[in-house]
């Protein structure tokens, strides 16, 4: 076997073209619904009696669900996740949800409660408000917001309970004023029956809590089931089935996003302390799969940063897991300055950028597209996982090109406003009309030339 420096994936962009490279990375962890372990295409095969693909499984599931209700829900819960469930305990009472926080470790309950004030003292502050523009006599515009009447949150829970997943989603909704929240996660010792979620649930005052997960969540959320209420919107992460089931039921409902794997791009220079970016690379990895790129001009960089990675995943009790997956998706970039180091990063667009150099609030005026923005060396992407403020639900896969990270404004939908009496319409009427002409639309122009004339229609 070669030795571990050897196994990590090096680039020099002076020599190899990084920006394939990091395509061909990207293109491996891309949720295409097309890869499935051996495991699961078992579990496929005894559920549905046949080797279906990820998407074709989420599709029957869907169309199960939209089709029979509760009784698909519960029966598939049943097949999928060996749980047997009923309608009542399918939703966690409140008596468990009381019971769990009265259980709960009080420092615990403290810092959920700490972390629910940061994030919501940023999500106010971000939050979209009302605009009124008087544009000239007797002619205004403006813009309302509203919130969403009732959005969906799924929490993952298949390899662990995600209380960060829950507060991440649940408080940007609470910010933007959503009177109903329903909850979603799996019914598994880290999901629906994992005592710290269940406590944190109700320190965030959620009454809606159901052991649901994987697809047939996502398409209970999106068209209704006996015992869940219909959403407008599902949002928060999950595994593979669940990507998969959002993209299918968009436009029933909205979603945020289909979120891939977890990436990080470091950008570090001469004034970098490997420990420090070892840590920022190992910590994405360990979500594995999860990419994690380090992009230098410092040469000298990057074995130290190997070096220093190989002795903390030594002392980690996910090290071996985080090994794997830094030697199948990470990459050690090195560029001749930090212009090319932008460049690359511009054209990566990822999830996590964390920038530790001697100046990072300069260099971050040029990086145009990333999920979120980690700026100095005392700055991991962990507090922005757990407790800054911003949401921890980014874009991933490269749509950091377009695509934003979850806020309390995407739990506001906006209506424009218009108003105008008689000297307004007089105004406007001239440039109406025109292009009501130009257009062929007679019936546009006349409900103006009949207003400016004072006749009843």
């Amino acid at each position: 076997m070669k030795p571990w420096r050897d196994r990590i994936n090096r680039i020099d962009a002076s020599k190899d073209n990084a920006r394939e490279a990091i395509l061909a990375l990207r293109r491996q962890m891309s949720p295409s619904g097309s890869v499935v372990s051996e495991q699961g295409r078992a579990k496929t095969i005894q559920v549905f009696g046949e080797p279906l693909s990820p998407l074709q499984v989420v599709e029957r599931i869907c169309q199960r669900v939209q089709r029979e209700g509760i009784t698909a829900v519960l029966d598939l819960t049943h097949k999928l996740d060996g749980v047997e469930l009923t309608q009542a305990t399918m939703r966690v009472s409140a008596a468990e949800l009381e019971e769990a926080h009265a259980l709960a470790d009080t420092d615990y309950l403290a810092t959920i409660s700490r972390i629910r004030a940061n994030i919501l003292a940023y999500q106010i502050a971000i939050l979209h408000r009302d605009v009124a523009i008087e544009r000239a006599a007797g002619w205004s515009v403006g813009l309302r917001y509203r919130p969403l009447r009732r959005v969906g949150v799924c929490v993952p829970g298949g390899a662990a309970a995600y209380p960060s997943s829950l507060l991440m989603t649940v408080v940007p909704a609470q910010a933007a004023g959503v009177p109903e929240i329903a909850v979603v996660v799996p019914p598994t010792p880290y999901g629906g029956y994992n005592t710290d979620l269940l406590a944190a649930c109700q320190e965030l005052g959620m009454t809606e809590v159901y052991r649901v997960g994987g697809a047939q969540a996502v398409a209970a959320l999106a068209y209704g089931v006996e015992g869940i209420a219909g959403v407008d919107k599902i949002v928060g992460p999950g595994n593979l089935f669940v990507a998969l089931a959002k993209r299918y039921v968009f436009g029933e409902v909205d979603i945020d996003s289909i979120a891939g794997p977890s990436e990080v791009v470091v950008i570090a220079d001469e004034t970098a302390n490997p420990t420090f970016v070892a840590s920022d690379l190992i910590s994405q990895a360990e979500h594995s799969p999860g990419a994690s790129i380090l992009i230098t001009w410092h040469k000298p960089l990057i074995d130290t940063v190997i070096e220093a990675m190989d002795h903390q995943l030594s002392t980690l009790s996910r090290g071996d897991l985080a090994r794997h997956c830094l030697e199948q998706f990470g990459a050690l970039i090195l560029v001749a300055n930090e212009e090319e180091a932008i460049d690359l990063t511009n054209q990566i667009a990822p999830e996590h950028l964390h920038v530790s150099t001697s100046e990072p609030l300069r260099l971050s005026e040029r990086l145009t597209t990333a999920g979120a923005i980690f700026l100095g060396h005392y700055t991991p992407v962990a507090v922005g996982d757990y407790a800054a403020g911003p949401s921890h639900v980014l874009p991933t896969g490269g749509t950091a090109r377009w695509a934003s990270g979850l806020s309390a404004n995407d739990f506001l939908k906006r209506t424009s406003l218009i108003q105008m009496d008689a000297t307004g319409l007089a105004t406007l009427a001239p440039d109406v009309c025109r292009l009501a002409d130009v257009e062929g639309l007679t019936g546009h122009r006349a409900s103006v030339d009949l207003r400016l004339r004072g006749l009843n229609p």
